[in-house]
């Protein structure tokens, strides 16, 4: 005879036998220092500076972490951009580009047009979304290789640029109140620092809680795989570059306001210490995958060291060096922790 199973049955109106409690993992400090090792790292470095003898005092001044955070904003805003593609598992080489573009698109608007501010940022957004969508048409519908489709762009938008501007600047008919927006405060912080943080919250909104951040990364981590759950994965790749373009448009928009004119650079001076603070990212609060606050920490970590560096009077090579250490850093210490995880 065989028994027959035993069933536990509750009562009617008796409350349910708690589940036995889950067994907490002790978390391990290797796991600490390698989420927030970078935070500890640019906290030594901030101290280091601070209390140093050729740059302390400057380094500690108020004055000086205004200009250093008003600076970063432009920077901060192209790696926002960059996160989307690369949340999708692409690298997007054009994103310099495209905030040059959109900021000569939008001095030309006011400059050679007359048109109003509102008007011309929103030429400028516009030109944004239109570059990013064709890029994303190449590499999700046609299979460009990415690279080659970003850095292509990249080019063709650089010698369009010098093509527009004869490699002048344009300085008439800019608007001062965007003017102001790039070298004013607000309640005793750098405006531009403020819109840069407020673009920060929304770009960390849609990546981390809305159901399109997670099929971005979906995306990213496995595209077959996302495919078989009902992940529309072309859809997806183009919107991660629609998305890039439209957020490195207004990073052009914010240049233009910072610098009170439009340049003849192709932006590609921007976009490597934005790669650099993305990467970082990749290392830090959330390893192993881009983020938002990952970002900032990055672009912190790289500002302060370079006003550090320049402050107790280092050559200017010096953080040029740094810089791109610090990229092959990231880009070491990331292929480490996936080979780790991997096993």
């Amino acid at each position: 005879m065989t028994s027959e199973p035993t069933t536990t049955v509750t009562p009617v109106g008796a409350v349910p036998a708690a589940p036995p409690p889950a067994v907490r993992r002790p978390l391990r400090v290797g796991s600490l220092v390698e989420r927030y090792g970078l935070v500890l790292v640019l906290l030594a470095v901030v101290v280091f500076f601070s209390v140093a003898p050729a740059s302390g005092l400057a380094f500690r001044s108020p004055a000086n972490w205004l200009a250093l955070t008003a600076n970063q904003a432009v920077t901060l805003t192209v790696a926002l951009a960059l996160l989307f593609p690369m949340a999708a598992g692409f690298f997007d080489f054009s994103v310099g580009a495209v905030a040059a573009t959109c900021s000569v698109v939008a001095a030309a608007a006011m400059s050679a047009h007359d048109l109003p501010l509102p008007v011309a940022v929103g030429l400028a957004l516009l030109a944004g979304v239109v570059i990013g969508g064709l890029q994303g048409v190449l590499v999700a519908y046609l299979q460009m290789n990415p690279f080659i489709a970003t850095l292509g762009t990249a080019t063709l938008l650089g010698g369009g640029i010098f093509a527009y501007t004869g490699g002048l600047q344009i300085t008439q008919g800019i608007s001062p109140s965007l003017t102001a927006l790039g070298s004013g405060r607000w309640s005793g912080l750098p405006s531009i620092v403020v819109v840069s943080v407020v673009l920060a919250a929304v770009c960390w909104f849609t990546m981390a809680q809305t159901a399109f951040g997670r099929r971005l990364f979906a995306v990213g981590s496995n595209a077959a795989a996302a495919r078989l759950v009902g992940v529309d994965v072309r859809r997806a790749q183009l919107s991660a570059f629609v998305l890039s373009g439209l957020v490195a448009a207004a990073a052009g928009v914010l240049l233009l306001g910072r610098q009170g004119a439009a340049t003849a650079d192709n932006g590609m001076t921007m976009l490597f210490p934005a790669l650099t603070a993305v990467l970082l990212s990749t290392i830090v609060i959330d390893v192993g995958r881009p983020s938002v606050l990952g970002t900032v920490i990055g672009v912190l970590f790289l500002a302060v060291s370079t006003s550090g560096l320049t402050l107790i009077g280092s050559p200017a090579w010096v953080s040029q060096v740094f810089s791109g250490a610090a990229l092959l850093l990231a880009v070491g210490v990331a292929g480490l922790g996936r080979l780790r995880r991997t096993r």
